[in-house]
């Protein structure tokens, strides 16, 4: 029985993991983040990964640094067939990379070499791909460099999300890393080199890129809007207010106010953005509150906003 040592964090790696044990490969050990305090009452929360490898009765490691700690060290001695990633979120030190009898492997949520780095889906999604996909490809020391075991691209919907689009892609490299690994196992050196002159990075989502500028276009806006759901957000400055949006949709019609003014606020809450273009908004969340539709926001606002006005900080 070929073994394996998997690691990964959200439920983007749960189908993955569960996947390998329903197809009897020997996991030796699964290794993810730290638990962490999530909410506003800041509740410690599991990992998705570690709440399926307790279901599974899997031994569970989650070192808060991988690199140089005790757990790594058990790890090499462990001499596995196999290291499996999806979605872990360290760096892997090079002797362990080493340590493995086959390969390391890299369940990678792009087609590379477009979008190496820790928020693939969410730039596709920001930059209005019409296409991603799954990567199979070599952990080497350089991230997301490796050589390509296989690929497989599928089409984002006008409207998906990131959450979306991880559900799709989740599914997918499960698949796709099931139907490789016999081969990766046969014929481990049988693989294709990345085109270094196409790369294209995507780091980690940064604060300041969560503010939706008036300098984009209501197009852009939306993508960013679905490119940040569900997990930071994207928000306007409404006033001196930051109102969070979840949900909107491009409008067909164009408007000659500047960007940041309100153009309709009757049946819908609609906002100018750069060259003439206009952004309904379906689903806010106001600061402290809880989602709502833009019906009960507007309910609660009374007649604060007035058409025409300058109403969203640039």
């Amino acid at each position: 029985m070929t073994s394996i040592i998997f690691m990964g964090t959200p439920d983007f790696s749960v189908p993955i993991l569960k996947g390998l044990v329903e197809n009897n490969y020997e996991i030796k050990a699964v290794v993810t983040q730290p638990d962490k305090k999530v909410g506003r009452k800041q509740q410690v929360t599991k990992t998705p990964v570690k709440v399926a490898a307790e279901e599974l009765n899997l031994p569970i490691y989650q070192p808060t640094k991988l690199a140089r700690s005790e757990e790594v060290e058990e790890l090499i001695e462990m001499h596995a067939d196999l290291i499996v990633t999806a979605a872990y979120g360290q760096f892997l030190p090079t002797k362990f990379l080493n340590s493995v009898k086959i390969a390391a492997v890299n369940v990678h949520g792009s087609l590379l070499p477009k979008y190496r780095g820790g928020a693939p889906i969410q730039y596709s999604v920001i930059n209005g791909d019409q296409e991603t996909g799954i990567t199979i490809m070599e952990m080497v020391k350089e991230m997301d460099a490796g050589d390509i075991y296989a690929q497989k691209a599928i089409k984002i919907e006008s409207d998906d999300t990131t959450g979306s689009v991880f559900d799709k892609l989740s599914l997918v490299g499960r698949d796709l890393l099931l139907e490789t690994l016999p081969h990766i196992i046969a014929h481990p050196d049988e693989k294709t080199a990345q085109d270094s002159d196409q790369v294209v990075f995507s780091p980690n989502i940064s604060k300041q890129q969560e503010k939706i500028s008036l300098t984009l276009t209501a197009s852009q806006a939306n993508n960013l809007i679905r490119g940040l759901n569900p997990d930071p957000g994207a928000y306007l400055m409404l006033g001196n207010s930051r109102l969070k949006v979840w949900q909107a949709q491009v409008s067909e019609e164009k408007t000659t106010l500047p960007a940041g003014s309100l153009v309709a606020n009757d049946n819908r809450f609609a906002i100018s953005f750069a060259e003439g273009t206009v952004l309904n908004l379906l689903e806010v969340q106001p600061a402290g509150k809880k989602k709502m539709s833009i019906q009960s926001f507007l309910n609660g606002q009374g007649s604060k906003f007035k058409v025409g006005e300058q109403v969203v900080d640039g």
